[in-house]
């Protein structure tokens, strides 16, 4: 009998993620496409197919496709649709588990990413054993997965658990979502951006970044200058740690969770990003909470944990 392997998918607001993935969760072969935002889902869909049908053909042989798991922005995990996404121009509500699972003749599953990294930690991840934590992910946007009494929170419709469009400021940043001042446009890969070219605007002190434009820099280039002691790029990740803080502070006083995993490219600033943001989160916590919720790198940063959540996603489907 030939060993199962299962599609793990996460569609981003700038790339997807294709895996391969066996049951102990190891990803046999990665693939990444570029998502295409301003493409509407009848032309994006079938580039994926295409691309996950390439990749399946060279394990044929060997393997069996069990199933698809597919982590995506505003996914219904109870309807199996995508709805009203807002760094995607796919419109209303796009039916993918019906359109993937009929395209492959397979089962399909479907989750918000950032709830599919979240069932990625708790199943190969550092939150092994826990019962009650949270996974935020740190992209072109903010989304965050939340764990209680080792179940994922989905709420009454499917979309429970949208820390990043919790609002920081009422006349804030304008949002994809189309409100003001969400968390995601200050915390986030983009949001990150926008503080630095805020910050330039209103200081006047020498920075590396100062001759480059919105689209030529990126979360990597913000670390590195902050590493090198750019002032403006330090003060970006205090403003954007203090933020988060605060934010995670109010998490905590719904959920008390073990921990709070922190994933994806901004993440990987480590220190620069964790030292402001665990200092403001202690600040603003009651104290009840103080000192009892560890903030920690995901156990998954250097593996695809919206890929490996997507896959563990439809497995668990397929043991029931």
């Amino acid at each position: 009998m030939k060993e199962q392997l299962c599609f793990g998918v996460d569609i981003g607001g700038t790339n997807t993620s294709i895996g391969l993935v066996n049951r102990q969760g190891d990803i046999l072969t990665e693939e990444v496409i570029p998502t295409h935002r301003e493409q509407d889902a009848s032309s994006y869909l079938p580039r994926l197919f295409r691309k996950m049908e390439e990749m399946g053909k060279k394990f044929q042989a060997d393997y069996e496709l069990a199933g698809i798991g597919i982590g995506a922005p505003n996914a219904n995990y109870y309807r199996g649709t995508v709805e009203n996404p807002p760094n995607l121009n796919w419109g209303k509500v796009v039916e993918v588990r019906e359109i993937v699972g009929e395209h492959f003749g397979i089962p399909c599953a479907l989750t918000n990413d950032a709830n599919a990294a979240a069932i990625g930690e708790m199943t190969f991840g550092a939150a092994k054993g826990m019962k009650d934590f949270i996974v935020v992910t740190l992209g072109t946007g903010l989304g965050s997965g939340i764990v209680v009494n080792g179940k994922l929170v989905y709420g009454h419709d499917g979309f429970a658990g949208e820390l990043g469009h919790t609002i920081v400021n009422v006349n804030g940043r304008q949002c994809g979502c189309g409100n003001k001042g969400c968390l995601e446009t200050y915390v986030s890969a983009t949001g990150i951006k926008r503080t630095i070219f805020k910050l330039l605007a209103d200081y006047i002190s020498d920075s590396e970044l100062r001759n480059l434009s919105f689209e030529d820099l990126d979360a990597k280039m913000i670390t590195e200058a902050a590493i090198r002691g750019d002032k403006i790029a330090l003060e970006a990740f205090e403003y954007t740690g203090r933020i988060l803080g605060m934010k995670l502070a109010e998490a905590i006083a719904i959920t008390s969770p073990e921990a709070i995993f922190l994933f994806g490219g901004l993440a990987n600033a480590k220190d620069l990003l964790f030292q402001p943001t665990l200092l403001h989160m202690e600040k603003f916590l009651l104290p009840i909470f103080k000192n009892k919720v560890k903030l920690q790198l995901s156990g998954l940063q250097d593996k695809n944990a919206a890929v490996l959540g997507a896959s563990a996603l439809i497995w668990n489907e397929l043991a029931r």
